[in-house]
């Protein structure tokens, strides 16, 4: 599986470098003087609150920034939108710019920016489980995420960690596609799921499943999603990335210094399907349990525990070098205002 998903990313690689032959590299000013940035983002979701609170609250037009916030659907079209030239910025796992290195040495993906320190998703249980312990899921049926993905790779180092085998202790399904389990577990399928919000809280309100465990708490912290941009556009518009980390800082400040309730009617506008009271819950959880780093800066550490995870999985084709993929200079620059 490792194997046929590199190779798929090299061939996106392969056509999005012939794509962005194609494309300019030159910035774009709106009608109001600010300068265009497209920001692809692997998922919509209130996970990723202070990206919402530096939007809601202005912060990229202080900064002059019109942001176009592109909902990518997964890394790997996020990653595919990058290299083309499609969109300035990608927003996801980064993972993604590991799988690519090698395939693009020319012009690969690198990071600028940490958003999450901790896992988004959590385990929800068909029937209540009063003090679960991991060991539990021994011999029952959970429904996953694909694999080579963050959600299943960061599940299976908790079971490790916890003297699980994946593999031979219980079933996982991978079979269902990120986005669906939720509706699937709702309709009798599997005795846990892995979920993220709002589906996690969702199956709360509709009485299908309870929460009983937070893997973002049971995996420490791991750098879960970061902003990348190709080596070359950070070369060409190092000012504008500057700009774009200094609005962003601006929202994880907010985040750090506001409580949930504020922070949900704040990022509200963002999701106008959910109601408040969810938003709250959901803004809540992720507090509670630290989601959020007070800077951007991405360390080595965490970089390091990122390829142990994909090496832990089988899913990492080469270590890769952390002053390669990684870049924090921005970042240190935004923190120091």
């Amino acid at each position: 599986m490792k194997k046929r998903f590199i190779a798929c990313m090299g061939v996106i690689v392969l056509c999005a470098g012939l794509l962005a032959g194609c494309s300019g590299s030159g910035t774009r000013t709106s009608s109001k003087g600010l300068t265009k940035v497209t920001l692809n983002e692997v998922a919509h979701s209130i996970f990723y609150a202070p990206q919402y609170v530096a939007i809601e609250n202005g912060y990229f037009e202080e900064e002059g920034i019109e942001l176009d916030l592109v909902n990518g659907f997964g890394a790997d079209k996020v990653a595919t939108a990058v290299i083309s030239g499609e969109a300035d910025i990608g927003f996801m796992g980064s993972e993604s710019s590991i799988y690519i290195y090698g395939q693009n040495p020319d012009d690969y993906i690198v990071n600028f920016a940490q958003l999450t320190q901790r896992a988004g998703n959590f385990l929800v249980s068909r029937e209540p489980v009063d003090d679960f312990q991991w060991e539990d899921l021994k011999g029952h049926y959970v429904l996953g995420g694909r694999k080579g993905g963050m959600p299943q790779m960061v599940f299976e180092f908790i079971l490790k960690k916890n003297g699980i085998d994946p593999a031979a202790d219980l079933t996982i399904d991978q079979s269902i596609d990120f986005g669906s389990t939720a509706a699937a577990f709702s309709g009798g399928q599997g005795e846990y799921t892995v979920e993220f919000e709002p589906s996690a809280t969702a199956l709360e309100q509709e009485g299908a499943g309870y929460v009983v465990a937070s893997l973002g708490e049971a995996s420490g912290y791991v750098p879960y999603t970061a902003y990348s941009a190709k080596q070359s556009y950070i070369e060409e518009h190092p000012e504008l990335l500057q700009a774009f980390t200094n609005a962003l800082q601006k929202g994880m400040d907010y985040v750090q210094t506001h409580t949930p309730e504020e922070i949900a009617k704040v990022i509200q506008p963002q999701f106008e399907e959910t109601d408040l009271d969810t938003i709250t819950t959901i803004v809540t959880r992720y507090y509670e349990q630290d989601t959020w780093k007070d800077n951007l800066i991405f360390e080595k550490d965490s970089f390091d525990l990122l390829q142990n995870i994909l090496q832990e999985a089988g899913e990492l084709p080469q270590w890769t070098p952390y002053e390669d993929l990684v870049m924090t200079q921005f970042a240190e620059e935004a923190a120091s205002k």
